[in-house]
């Protein structure tokens, strides 16, 4: 059987994280990526961060599975012909450069179009049109842009990022949606089109309920879910909320067995409504059940911080995964704080592919995140990252290039 997207071939001009973040999850999905990258350097994650002596670094192989990688330089005019049989060849164009690069190598959208009119030219980049469209943005600016920083942290600190790269693998989450629905319209259309995911956007998306809660505040005042209420103030804008779950179930993260020497030794509990009164049951306080003060859940909201103090002092007698288990026995809902370690031990998520161990042949074996989303038809198989500029003569062939058009555009340095 064949994966979902063979026949598409994906031109990729992309680096660093969010573009690779969205080519690698085509190239899962069956696309052939060939990934464009300069000669004798390619794309500059590949020396970022390394933990291995001459091999590429775990920032570059992580987010460049399954493609191939050409070396070609664009400035050499030769070098640019052969990005036009590549434009000519293939389906889709993704790029992450700062705003304008793309235009100054000549490739502009209508030159594309001359060369390709079916093509969809995918971008990433930090603000869609407006006073900020030509600024360069990075993770944690694309965080503070969208909305996300200051929504994160505690009431009584500074604005927080997320160690969750929202910004960058979550444009590019955004961007491969773009991309498989400009592929489907094609198919009715047989044009091409530009596709724009820009990183404000994106994280924005992802803070849709904070800009529900703006409204909200600017309605009432006051926001009875938030651990401000009931002797807080609220100003102009939504405050941070700590661990407050941010939907109509309060929750928080409580300290289990073992915190004080193990930082991630918690437990994240949500008080739900429907099991309210197995909660009482659990943590031995089962005349809230029926309490005027408890019973209900506008009652209770006024005295969260009480009801979470209550129900740690249970959690702090059991280890996070006891807690977790005596939890899920009576339907309520809670999460154990996982650490990177605890997940990359986890055999259950190596079972279904959302952690791999991949052979590289100078790095040897290293673990990293697979397809995060399963097709039952289009299984996914991860494979090792290209050495830079590994597939450049198998591309060129496939091009129509003789060997010896090859070597001599080797030779004339345009390969």
């Amino acid at each position: 059987m064949g994966k979902a997207l063979d026949g598409v071939r994906i031109l990729d001009f992309t680096h660093v994280q969010s573009g690779p973040t969205c080519t690698q999850l085509l190239a899962w999905f069956g696309a052939d990526v060939i990934k464009v990258e300069r000669a004798g350097a390619g794309d500059i994650t590949r020396e970022q961060l390394r933990d291995v002596p001459g091999a590429d670094s775990l920032y570059f192989t992580m987010l460049n599975h399954n493609k191939r990688s050409v070396t070609i330089d664009t400035k050499n005019p030769e070098g640019k012909l052969v990005l036009e049989a590549l434009i000519q060849k293939c389906d889709v164009l993704v790029e992450n450069f700062a705003p304008g690069a793309l235009d100054r190598m000549g490739f502009t959208w209508e030159r594309i179009q001359e060369l390709n009119p079916r093509m969809i030219v995918a971008s990433v980049k930090g603000f869609g049109p407006g006073p900020y469209e030509d600024c360069k943005v990075y993770e944690n600016v694309a965080q503070c842009v969208g909305g996300a920083a200051s929504t994160t942290g505690f009431d009584d600190g500074p604005p927080v990022v997320t160690g969750a790269q929202i910004g960058d693998s979550g444009t590019g989450l955004h961007l491969a949606l773009g991309i498989v629905t400009a592929l489907y319209q094609r198919t009715m259309t047989g044009r091409g089109q530009k596709v724009l995911a820009a990183m404000q956007d994106g994280v924005l998306n992802l803070c849709r309920v904070k800009l529900r809660d703006q409204q909200r505040l600017e309605r009432t005042g006051v926001m009875k879910e938030y651990p401000q209420y009931p002797n807080g103030t609220f100003g102009e804008a939504v405050p941070r909320a700590g661990n407050a779950s941010g939907g109509g179930q309060p929750g928080w993260i409580l300290k289990c067995k073992g915190w004080e020497h193990d930082p991630n030794a918690y437990i994240y509990f949500i008080t739900q409504a429907p099991v309210w009164v197995k909660i009482c049951n659990v943590i031995g306080r089962e005349e809230w059940a029926t309490h005027p003060d408890y019973a209900t859940p506008d009652a209770r909201l006024p005295r969260l911080k009480e009801i979470f103090a209550e129900v740690e002092r249970w959690t702090m007698t059991k280890t996070k995964f006891e807690a977790m288990e005596i939890l899920n026995e009576h339907d309520i809902p809670c999460g154990p704080i996982l650490s990177m370690k605890e997940i990359a031990d986890d055999e259950s998520l190596r079972k279904t592919g959302t952690i791999v161990e991949v052979e590289h042949p100078v790095r040897g074996k290293y673990l990293t995140v697979g397809n995060p989303i399963k097709l039952s038809d289009s299984p996914t198989e991860v494979t090792r990252s290209p050495l830079l500029g590994e597939h450049t003569d198998e591309v060129m062939a496939e091009l129509g290039y003789s060997r010896e058009q090859i070597d001599a555009l080797r030779t004339a340095g345009a390969i």
